[in-house]
């Protein structure tokens, strides 16, 4: 019997490939098609596990309590960033007029998202979901929410996904939609419009420590995809897991998700540092500014993967807010922040790799003989 279990099931489709196919040239078609492919899986894998390549959709999927509702939005924030970055810069650097190339922009992305029952066996030598839950997330790929809308780069979160993951749909500017399937009955989710919020992320103000600007605590390799990384880095749970003398970390979130806003209370010994995030960009990098016994600090953790996307190099650099005069204050505390980022460091690494060695057999077991 296949073991039956519980998780997010995610869908990544690229809308208006079968469209774009008919009217262009086969070759360049499957070349643009791979590429986008290509960033779409590297952005949902990590985090979720991937079941299969759909033609032009990415279904994965997650074991429960892997996610939690604040990384999974940032997965889909970054898919979209993601490939709309990857369209602008085919469509800005390709010197070809074939159809192909030209309707490029005619591509979109879209994400239906569930949450419930599946079981995992093995199908032809292949590894397959299945499960009533596991069609219902393939019937959102039909919903008439396009029609009605006009908006083609959305996320469609189901109801049950949505309170799983503690979502309030109405402050993340989410709207509701009701489709009726002849063979799942009633699917109640609601729709976060991707290309509004792409285009306000490329408006908002930037705030980013680069390479060279202030110091430069730590770099290291982490041995898990970035996806991964970022939960370990931003999820309260997670990072009490792996910071020293943290007591607790009290997360005030917008609408159960995380991003620019978002303030936390971490408790360390006898002391209070409150964070704020003032940029956050999936999964690539965040900066916040931090307030405690050290005084006002502005801090940028940026991600890169490494190792093709299965590894991730973390670079934490940090700048006073007071300008010359408080970075030239600062250099003498310096020294103790890089060894609470030494120690930090090799906790999380022993984290991750016992995570991943623990998603690796239970995958083994979840199979069905």
């Amino acid at each position: 019997m296949a073991n039956t279990q519980q998780g997010c099931l995610a869908l990544g489709d690229i809308t208006g490939y079968t469209k774009y196919l008919a009217g262009v040239e086969l070759e360049h078609s499957q070349d643009v098609l791979a590429d986008l492919m290509n960033v779409l899986v590297a952005q949902m894998r990590g985090l979720l596990h991937l079941a299969k390549l759909e033609g032009d959709a990415v279904f994965c999927y997650e074991h429960e309590g892997e996610a939690d509702g604040s990384t999974l939005m940032a997965m889909i924030a970054s898919s979209y960033s993601a490939f709309a970055r990857r369209l602008q810069v085919i469509e800005r650097h390709t010197t070809c007029r074939c159809n192909a190339c030209r309707l490029i922009p005619q591509l979109n992305l879209k994400f239906l998202v569930h949450h419930g029952q599946f079981a995992i066996h093995e199908v032809a030598g292949s590894r397959e979901l299945i499960g009533r839950d596991v069609i219902l997330v393939h019937r959102m790929l039909k919903s008439s929410f396009t029609q009605r809308t006009g908006i083609r780069g959305y996320a469609m979160i189901s109801e049950a996904c949505a309170a799983r993951f503690g979502l309030n749909p109405g402050p993340l500017g989410m709207v509701p939609h009701v489709e009726t399937y002849e063979d799942v009955g009633e699917v109640r989710s609601h729709v976060l419009d991707l290309e509004a919020q792409w285009k306000v992320e490329q408006e908002r103000r930037t705030v980013y420590i680069a390479p060279g600007e202030g110091v430069t605590m730590m770099e290291a390799d982490m041995p898990a995809p970035p996806a991964i990384v970022w939960h370990f880095l931003t999820a309260p749970q997670r990072r009490m897991q792996w910071q020293p003398d943290t007591l607790r970390v009290e997360e005030v979130t917008y609408a159960g998700a995380r991003g620019v806003g978002t303030t936390n209370h971490c408790v360390h010994g006898d002391s209070l540092v409150e964070e704020e995030v003032l940029d956050w960009k999936p999964f690539r990098y965040f900066s916040h500014r931090a307030k405690g016994p050290f005084g006002t600090l502005q801090f940028t953790t940026e991600l890169s993967p490494v190792a093709d996307g299965t590894a991730t190099r973390v670079s934490w650099r940090v700048r006073p807010e007071g300008g010359a005069a408080d970075l030239e204050r600062f250099h003498p505390m310096a020294a103790e922040f890089k060894e609470w980022y030494r120690f930090s460091v090799d906790s999380m690494r022993r984290l991750l790799q016992s995570v991943k060695d623990e998603a690796a057999e239970r995958l083994e077991t979840t199979v069905d003989s």
